[in-house]
């Protein structure tokens, strides 16, 4: 099995466009505020002061579904993971106009975070729209790898809930098939309607909403540990 190494470069550029004034401000102003600690063990109370169940989304673009989750569950606190300068300006802009209190933001690989919590202590994890590297070379790139999924399954509790999504046919055999090796997990699906329509407490992405636009199908997983 790949060990979760392999996934350790990052990939693609880590910022795009010059920052506005006011994005700038946010980078210098409130990440370091709701920035996870760069070194030592973590858990609810180093991150939010309280013993507080802990959810982790791994790669959450600008943070449309992370804070509307973050919205949903305020006694929950939320552990975003990107590595994408731009994507996490748009997530400090939605913390900033929506005033959330429970979002803590590592930019970085979403590895080097979960490696530090303890086992069985995530609620929920999230992976969705990742880049699907759709090349079969490319695969080992792919966050759906079994040292990746093997990690998570680690820091989930059991009964804890592990959701993916995508809009990329290349990506959505691959998981189903790494998932479908994985034991510690069971699929929640009992009819084709609960992997084809996003489920109520699952805000909706930028990357669906274009894939939607497009006309591309979307499909929604979820496991639950067992």
């Amino acid at each position: 099995m790949n060990d979760p190494t392999t996934i350790r470069r990052l990939y693609g550029r880590r910022q795009g466009h010059k920052l506005r004034q006011g994005q700038a401000a946010l980078v210098e102003e409130l990440l370091p505020t709701i920035s996870v600690p760069e070194t030592g063990a973590l858990d609810a109370p180093t991150l939010f002061g309280d013993d507080r169940p802990l959810e982790l989304e791994i790669g959450f673009g600008r943070g449309e579904h992370m804070a509307g989750q973050a919205q949903m569950r305020p006694d929950h606190g939320f552990i975003g993971c990107e590595p994408f300068l731009d994507g996490v300006v748009g997530a400090l802009m939605k913390i900033e106009d929506a005033d959330i209190a429970n979002i803590r933001i590592h930019m970085g690989d979403a590895i080097e975070v979960l490696e530090r919590l303890p086992d069985a202590s995530l609620e929920r994890a999230y992976l969705l729209h990742p880049d699907p590297w759709p090349k079969a070379r490319h695969a080992k790139r792919r966050f759906m790898n079994h040292g990746p999924i093997k990690l998570i399954a680690d820091k989930l509790k059991p009964g804890g809930e592990f959701r993916f999504g995508t809009d990329h046919p290349v990506y959505c055999r691959w998981a189903m098939m790494i998932m479908g090796a994985r034991p510690e997990f069971e699929w929640l699906a009992e009819r084709p309607a609960d992997f084809l329509v996003r489920p109520d407490d699952w805000p909706q992405t930028r990357y669906e909403a274009k894939a939607r636009k497009e006309g591309r199908e979307v499909w929604y997983f979820r496991f639950a540990r067992k």
